[in-house]
Formats: structure tokens, C-alpha cells, sequence
């Protein structure tokens, strides 16, 4: 199996859940598909969904739930088949 990163796509803060109430997006070991919406990056009060662009198994976060982010940077680990 290959890994793809999900990248951020804009700097901000990133979240794992909608509110701070809710249940997180995906945990870590459940599958995703390509569009599975996986956190938000909040940036001035917009948020934005950060998204799977490949179907596989969530391996891993490499960031904490309310982390400062920056363009490109690793959030993410997904397994996918080669």
C-alpha cells in the first residue's frame, strides 16, 4: 500500500469536528473516499472543508485538533492501493 498526505490548502487554524460538541469527521483506521471530508480550516471566521483526494484507510492525523497550519503542510496520512 502507498500513502498519499492531504495537504492544507490555505493557512489557518485546523479543526477535526464542526463544533466543539460534535463528533470528529473520520477517526483514525476508517476509510475515506475521494471528496470524505476530513477537518476545516478556519481562517478570520471562513471556514473551509479540508478534503480526502483518495479513496483508503485514515492512518493518521499529523496535526492536533485546533493547530496553526500553513499552505501545503502535512495534515493527514491516507493508505491507498498503489
Amino acid at each position: 500500500m502507498a500513502e498519499h498526505n492531504v495537504q492544507s490548502p490555505l493557512p489557518g487554524t485546523f479543526y477535526r469536528k464542526p463544533t466543539p460538541d460534535a463528533p470528529v469527521y473520520v477517526e483514525v483506521g476508517q476509510g475515506v473516499e475521494p471528496g470524505s471530508v476530513i477537518g476545516l480550516i478556519e481562517v478570520m471566521k471562513q471556514f473551509s472543508e479540508v478534503l480526502a483526494e483518495r479513496a483508503g484507510i485514515l492512518q493518521a492525523f499529523l496535526v492536533e485538533d485546533g493547530d496553526p497550519v500553513e499552505p501545503g503542510q502535512a495534515l493527514a496520512t491516507i493508505s491507498v492501493d498503489a
